[in-house]
């Protein structure tokens, strides 16, 4: 990364979003933290949380949380300053920055550094705000909800590692780190500080063994296979580390084989547990996950418009299922399906779900997939191919996880 070095214009403010790097075509900004433990009132989640950056450089197409822009620019647009990056006249606005790209695209080039949150968030654990809630209760402070906290910038930046520096010193804290980077092994030793003195588990995130599928659905993460070295790192050095395998993505990466072979992967390489769901469309993420299932995947662009037509959430058939087949998975691997915080990703059944989907070929052309383990009358809610895209008869003897 380059360190962003212009000199200010003569008699111009200093801007208060600096360009402080640059890495090929991405950008990031310095800002300023007013507070960084984010309330369950604040949120509408059930924990606390805490993001050490603001966007995300991995770029994965299912990802959510690109809507963490859109405050940005509202800030931006209130306060009625059109800031320079630098003072330079190469260096666009901030504004017309963020302007220049769709925001789902700025969600991934225009990374926003929290310099100050190690400060922030002492001052706030040594306070008497109502954030001591989660220190003085316990209750689940996650740190990577909107924005993975060992994304390439952390290697320049520290800024996780100078909060996790501020949460060793206290006690008896319940810390979540979700991430889908190696880089977390540099922090072993911090970690396994944390770990003695508070309840720590990591989630490392990981979708698939396939490397290929990998980088097209999460064009920038690190491979799988540098996911489970971290993974057996982590958990050589005592640490509680489970995976998240989320989202899983309804006819890309849910086939059984390969569903098993995962769960036998991080059996294999030390995880505690797995926690999954199915692919959840909100509206910010559709925009980039539609127009990238038109060109990866056109084959099943006509099923996804069904299935997420109504709702954010695929049918709730596809989800028991789904999680009646992993607790089967696992059992027999040895490793336990979902963890104390699964709840918390895990949400409840939305009652708009779309329409239940149809029957047909795995993503890669070779057939169905493997037969239902929990039920024989069709646990998936995936209806018959037939000529009615509207048919909803399931199949009696064999379902699958795909489309």
């Amino acid at each position: 990364m380059q360190q962003a070095l212009s000199l200010p214009e003569l008699n111009a403010p200093p801007p208060r979003h600096p360009v402080v790097g640059v890495q090929k075509d991405i950008r990031y900004y310095g800002a300023t933290a007013t507070g960084v433990l984010n309330s369950p009132q604040a949120t509408g989640m059930s924990f606390w949380s805490i993001n050490p950056y603001i966007g995300c450089a991995f770029g994965c197409t299912y990802c959510y949380a690109r809507y963490a822009h859109r405050f940005v620019i509202e800030r931006q647009t209130a306060d009625g300053s059109r800031e320079t990056g630098g003072g330079t006249s190469d260096v666009p606005s901030l504004a017309d920055d963020l302007e220049e790209l769709p925001p789902w695209l700025a969600f991934e080039r225009r990374i926003f550094v929290k310099r100050n949150a190690a400060q922030v968030l002492r001052r706030t654990l040594q306070g008497r705000s109502k954030s001591l809630g989660a220190v003085q209760r316990a209750e689940p402070i996650v740190i990577g909800t909107a924005t993975d906290p060992y994304q390439p910038a952390e290697r320049h930046f520290h800024v996780t590692r100078e909060i996790l520096e501020v949460l060793a010193e206290a006690r008896r804290l319940r810390l979540v780190i979700i991430t889908k980077s190696p880089l977390i092994t540099r922090d072993v030793a911090l970690l396994t500080r944390i770990a003695q003195r508070s309840r720590l588990t990591i989630h490392l995130s990981l979708i698939t063994l396939d490397r290929e599928l990998a980088r097209r659905v999460e064009p920038r993460a690190p491979t799988p296979e540098a996911r489970l070295r971290a993974l057996r790192r982590l958990s050589e050095a005592g640490l509680d580390v489970g995976i998240n395998i989320m989202p899983v993505l309804p006819g890309i990466s849910d086939r059984p084989d390969a569903l098993a072979a995962l769960v036998r992967a991080v059996a294999a390489a030390g995880a505690s547990h797995i926690n999954a769901c199915a692919l959840r469309l909100r509206i910010t993420s559709r925009r980039r996950y539609l127009p990238w299932l038109d060109t990866e995947f056109p084959e099943l662009a006509a099923r996804y418009q069904r299935a997420y037509g109504t709702g954010y959430q695929i049918t709730d058939r596809y989800r028991d299922g789904l999680r009646q087949f992993l607790r089967a998975t696992c059992r027999r691997a040895g490793i336990r399906y979902g963890s104390p915080e699964e709840r918390a990703f895990d949400g409840p059944a939305d009652g708009r779900a779309g329409q239940a989907w149809e029957g047909a070929r795995g993503p890669d052309g070779t057939g169905r997939a493997l037969p239902v383990v929990a039920e024989s009358t069709g646990a998936y809610g995936m209806p018959e191919e037939r000529g009615d895209p509207g048919a909803s008869a399931l199949r009696n003897t064999q379902m699958h996880l795909g489309i």
